[in-house]
């Protein structure tokens, strides 16, 4: 089932109305997993950084071994196309994506230059500026380059995503603030986390177990434009419990204000939380600037 409304896909060189048919049961993609997407938005006229999430999908297909088949700026021109169809007030997902259609003789490596693409378009709307979330730890943990491909955004790590966010939503929390290998903070099952403390941010430095987001590191360069000090680094789960603020930072709603981590409330509002209302104002006057 769909998350959206509206959809819109584009397969096989041209745009179809509705949530098209695109996988084959025997494609290797169907059932070996091997899939891999990005995701950019549009809203209020607006698709900002869709370059850097073009470029990125074909760089998750290389992570996985998929011979990527359509350049970035084609994309972004695709893409463009489809949009031109949707109300210049619609909130639309836009997920370019492929997936790997055969395998070699075992069928488990990809063949090269056998490669499935389509864009799925849908309407979801923007948080609104009040939307807040609430976060608790989870004892699944995010996985390493040497067990699992961390450095694409494929569809195959989201099982575990999942898991953190079912653990999450049973002990009554919205997300999940996840752990790496060595026990320090991650990000969350959804979304790159930012604390801030004593007017400066603080953010979990990559370190090969989470993607580093288009969207976190453009609130970076905002925050730091604006004479934000941020700082990456390693950081455990007591540094969140001290924090002033917490938010977290992702493609599909730009900047969520954490209100509660376990028994650690933190105050949001018109008269509270600065640094996170000031990261959101910042990404909309950005965006609105034309980036």
């Amino acid at each position: 089932m769909a998350t959206g409304t509206n959809i819109k896909t584009y397969f096989e060189g041209q745009w179809h109305q509705g949530d098209l048919m695109i996988m084959k049961a025997a494609d290797h993609g169907s059932w070996l997993g091997t899939t891999v997407f990005d995701g950019a938005r549009l809203f209020n006229g607006l698709s900002p950084d869709l370059d850097k999430h073009c470029a990125r999908v074909n760089r998750s297909a290389k992570a996985l071994m998929i011979t990527p088949t359509v350049s970035t700026e084609e994309m972004v021109a695709i893409i463009r196309e489809g949009l031109k169809s949707y109300p210049a007030e619609s909130a639309v997902y836009i997920r370019p994506m492929y997936w790997a259609l055969a395998g070699d003789e075992l069928g488990i490596v990809p063949r090269p230059d056998a490669t499935g693409f389509a864009v799925s378009l849908e309407e979801i709307p923007m948080a609104p500026p009040e939307a807040s979330t609430t976060l608790t730890r989870t004892r699944f943990r995010r996985p390493v380059l040497e067990d699992n491909v961390v450095n694409a955004k494929a569809g195959c790590l989201y099982p575990n995503n999942a898991r953190m966010l079912t653990e999450a939503r049973a002990k009554g929390f919205g997300n999940a603030l996840v752990a790496d290998a060595m026990g320090n903070v991650a990000e969350t099952a959804t979304a790159n986390v930012f604390m801030v403390k004593d007017g400066e941010v603080f953010t979990p430095i990559p370190n090969g177990t989470f993607l580093a987001g288009i969207t976190r590191e453009r609130h970076m360069i905002n925050m730091k434009a604006d004479g934000i000090k941020v700082h990456e680094g390693v950081f455990t789960f007591e540094d969140f419990h001290e924090a002033d603020e917490v938010f977290l930072s992702g493609n599909m709603m730009k900047v969520t204000p954490v209100r509660a981590f376990d028994d650690t409330t933190y105050e949001i509002g018109a008269n509270a939380n600065p640094i996170t209302r000031r990261v959101r104002e910042m990404y909309w006057d950005w965006a609105e600037s034309g980036g």
